[in-house]
C-alpha cells in the first residue's frame, strides 16, 4: 500500500519546533514495509542505562498486543529501547499478534544490547492484520547503529509514526531541578479514532531528568488528565492508545523520588505545558478539521460533571457539523448538554460563542445579534462556553469540526 497524505489541515502550525538533542537519547527511522512503500515507518530509539520509564494506556478492553505488552515490561521500570511502526496497529491480532511482539522485543533487545523486558513497543494503524514482524530483522540493529540526537532527528522520528496525520507534533520544554537545567522533548501521532480514556494515539515523552519511576508515573498521569483526555476528534477510543515518559537522569540533578516534591513545580509545569501542546496539536489534525474548537464549561455541580458534558458538547455530531457549516445554532449545545445525564437547570444556563452571548436563562439571549454570533463561528477557531449556574466545577476540552472530509479519509482507510 502507498501512503495517501491527505492536504495539510489549514489549522497547522506555520513553523515547527527543532528539537534540542537530550542526553542519553538516540533516534533513527527507518522503512520496513509494513503497510506504507515509500515512506519511513519505522522508528527506533535508543536509551542509556539507567533511564527509567512511565506509561499509561487505553481503557479500551481490546487492547493491541503492544499495549499488553508495555504494561507488564513497567513492572520492571527500566527502559533501553523503544520501537514504533505505523501502518499497522497489531490489535485484534491474538496469538499472532502476541508472538509478534515478542519477536520485535528479542530483535531490538539485540540491537541494544539490552533485556527484552527493557523494550517497549508501540503500533499505529489498521486493526486485525498480523504484524510482519520479521521485517524489523537487521532494519532495527541498522537503526541502533546510526542512531543519533538532534533536531532533525526529531522531526524524522514524528513524521515516521504518522498514519492519517497531515503534519507531525513536536514540542520542547526546559524547566529547572535542583539548580540544574533539564529538557522535556515530546512527539505524538493522531488524527482520527480520538477520544482518549487515559491518554493518546501515540505520544512519546523524553527528558534528561532523574527521576524515580513512580515519580514520573504519577506525574505523567496526572499531565495525562489534563490534555490528552481532554481532546477529542470523532468520541472514538482507540486500542492502541499509549502515552509514555522516559527519563533518562543525565541532567546531573539528584533524582527525586516523590512527584510531590516541591523541587519538581517548575517541571512539572514544563511538562503539562507541552503535554498540553501535544493534545492540541492532535486536534488541529483531526481528520478533515477546518475549526479548531475549544470548549469551557462552568457553573457546574463538579469539575467531574463540568467534564462530562464539555465532552458532550464537543462530541455531539451535530454541534460539531453546525462549527463546520459556519452555523451558530446553540440549540445544538442546549441539546448537548441535556443529553450528557449531568445535573443541568435550563432556566439556569447560559451560552456563548466567542464573546458573545447567545442564550441565557433558558432562554435566547435578549440582545442577541446573529450576524455578530456568525462572525465568530466563521473564525478559524471558535470558543463555545456554557455556565451551568449551579457549583463551581468547571473543565475545558478540545476538538474539531466534522466535514464530509472525514468521510472520505475513513471510508478509504484501508483501501
Amino acid at each position: 500500500m502507498s501512503s495517501k497524505p491527505s492536504p495539510v489541515s489549514p489549522l497547522a502550525p506555520t513553523t515547527y519546533p527543532d528539537l534540542p538533542p537530550v542526553s542519553g537519547v538516540r533516534l533513527a527511522t527507518a522503512q520496513a514495509g509494513i503497510r506504507y512503500s515509500g515512506r519511513t515507518d519505522v522508528l527506533y530509539v535508543g536509551l542509556d542505562a539507567g533511564t527509567r520509564a512511565a506509561g499509561v494506556f487505553t481503557r479500551s478492553k481490546c487492547p493491541s498486543a503492544p499495549v499488553d505488552w508495555c504494561r507488564e515490561a513497567l513492572g520492571n521500570g527500566s527502559a533501553r529501547a523503544l520501537v514504533v511502526n505505523s501502518g499497522n496497529a497489531n490489535a485484534f491480532t491474538g496469538r499472532l499478534g502476541r508472538e509478534a511482539v515478542s519477536k520485535t522485543a528479542t530483535i531490538a533487545a539485540q540491537a541494544a544490547g539490552c533485556s527484552e523486558n527493557e523494550v517497549y513497543i508501540a503500533s499505529t494503524g489498521v486493526i486485525g492484520e498480523p504484524l510482519p514482524a520479521e521485517r524489523f530483522e537487521g532494519v532495527l540493529a541498522d537503526c541502533a547503529g546510526r542512531a543519533q540526537d538532534g533536531a532533525a532527528a526529531w522531526a524524522e522520528a514524528a513524521k515516521a509514526i504518522m498514519t492519517t496525520d497531515t503534519f507531525p507534533k513536536l514540542a520542547t520544554r526546559e524547566a529547572e531541578i535542583g539548580g540544574k537545567r533539564v529538557r522535556i522533548n515530546g512527539i505524538a501521532k493522531g488524527a482520527g479514532m480520538i477520544a482518549p480514556d487515559m491518554a493518546t494515539m501515540l505520544a512519546f515523552v523524553f527528558t534528561d531528568a532523574a527521576l524515580s519511576q513512580s515519580a514520573a508515573q504519577a506525574l505523567l498521569k496526572g499531565g495525562a488528565d489534563d490534555s490528552f483526555n481532554c481532546v477529542t476528534v470523532d468520541g472514538d477510543t482507540s486500542t492502541s492508545d499509549t502515552l509514555m515518559l522516559f527519563a533518562t537522569g543525565k541532567a546531573g540533578n539528584a533524582e527525586v523520588a516523590e512527584a510531590t516534591d516541591p523541587a519538581l513545580a517548575g517541571f512539572k509545569a514544563a511538562l503539562d505545558d507541552l503535554l498540553i501542546e501535544l493534545a492540541q496539536l492532535v486536534a488541529r489534525d483531526g481528520e478533515g478539521a477546518r475549526k479548531f474548537v475549544t470548549v469551557k464549561v462552568s457553573g457546574a455541580e463538579s469539575d467531574a460533571s463540568a467534564h462530562r458534558i464539555a465532552l458532550s458538547i464537543a462530541n455531539s455530531p451535530l454541534v460539531k457539523t453546525a462549527v463546520a457549516g459556519e452555523d451558530a445554532n446553540w440549540g445544538r449545545v442546549v441539546m448537548a448538554v441535556g443529553k450528557a445525564g449531568e445535573p443541568a437547570d435550563r432556566d439556569r444556563l447560559a451560552i456563548w460563542f466567542g464573546d458573545v452571548r447567545v442564550a441565557v436563562e433558558g432562554a435566547r439571549d435578549p440582545a442577541y445579534s446573529e450576524d455578530a454570533a456568525s462572525a465568530v463561528m466563521r473564525e478559524p477557531e471558535v470558543e463555545i462556553r456554557v455556565d451551568l449556574g449551579l457549583g463551581s466545577g468547571k473543565a475545558r476540552v478540545w476538538t474539531c469540526d466534522l466535514t464530509k472530509a472525514y468521510i472520505e479519509i475513513n471510508g478509504d482507510y484501508r483501501s
